[in-house]
């Protein structure tokens, strides 16, 4: 199965076909079994809407998954037969998609954002609002896939065991109004709901912040289920994996001082009421 803790086991090239084929397997033999997808969910310890996601292929299922799918379903065998043949859904950009199957196995994300508000917390229509802005043109196929993608990936909030997750923010990023003033209430409302969450910390750097550790540009840090640290830098038109111990030293030191300059919990929730009513 596409889905180890290393690097190397998360190179994946595109496409959903597979995915959809193994969900609507899932659906047929839970079905049989007399399941309802809350029933199910139940024995495998996923959401029903996580069970829902991966019998419509639009989730990438996870190594306990099809365990437990195996084992609720009469252990036939099929669905680990199966599994190493899964590619994630489309609308991720290639030099993405390894650090995206990361993603998928972390105990702990953190992520520092200069250009946009990060894709893990983005509303569907800030998605749509960003991928639409930035050349060059998409069709509506291309602006549905990447959004849809994007949309995804946030089924990671709803993980078990939970990912902890740590997200910095500029307050340029609020204030820029990207897709209008209805698009921005409704972003600042998700970023107030997901805060609350008990394993989400989101902070916001203000704008008038003289000693800043991220003059370098956006930053991703991740460990892994073997307590192993990567690190993720992006681009205009690629990314990099960063795997060197020591240069995922330096993002860590610059991610643990950028929290430290960053407002905290209470008081980034309070400026982004305060954002809120000013629009």
């Amino acid at each position: 199965m596409a889905g180890g803790t290393g690097a190397g086991a998360c190179a994946e090239p595109g496409g959903s076909d597979s995915l959809r084929t193994f969900g609507a397997f899932v659906q047929a033999l839970r079905e049989h079994a007399g399941f309802s997808r809350e029933e199910f969910g139940e024995q495998v310890r996923f959401s029903k809407h996580t069970v829902a996601s991966i019998e419509q292929g639009r989730r990438m299922p996870d190594r306990d998954f099809v365990e437990r799918a195996e084992a609720a379903l009469g252990n036939t065998g099929a669905l680990r037969k199966a599994a190493p043949h899964l590619t994630r859904q489309v609308g991720l950009a290639s030099w993405f998609r390894q650090w995206a199957c990361l993603e998928a196995h972390a105990v702990t994300l953190w992520t520092y954002e200069c250009r946009v508000i990060p894709g893990l917390l983005q509303t569907e229509r800030y998605a749509r609002a960003v991928t639409e802005s930035v050349p060059p043109v998409k069709d509506e196929d291309q602006v549905a896939k990447q959004v849809a993608a994007r949309m995804e990936r946030q089924q990671l909030f709803e993980r078990r065991p939970p990912i902890a997750f740590s997200f910095i923010i500029e307050q340029a990023l609020v204030e820029r109004g990207t897709g209008g003033p209805d698009v921005m209430r409704e972003l600042i409302d998700s970023l107030l709901e997901r805060s609350l969450k008990f394993n989400v910390e989101l902070q916001i750097m203000p704008r008038h912040q003289p000693d800043h550790a991220g003059f370098d540009g956006p930053l991703r840090l991740l460990e892994a289920q073997d307590n192993k640290w990567f690190g993720y830098a992006e681009g205009q038109r690629g990314g990099m994996l960063i795997l060197d111990p020591k240069e995922v030293s330096i993002m860590f030191q610059r991610y643990a001082r950028l929290r430290s300059q960053a407002l905290n919990s209470e008081d980034s929730r309070s400026l982004l009421k305060r954002l809120r009513g000013a629009l």
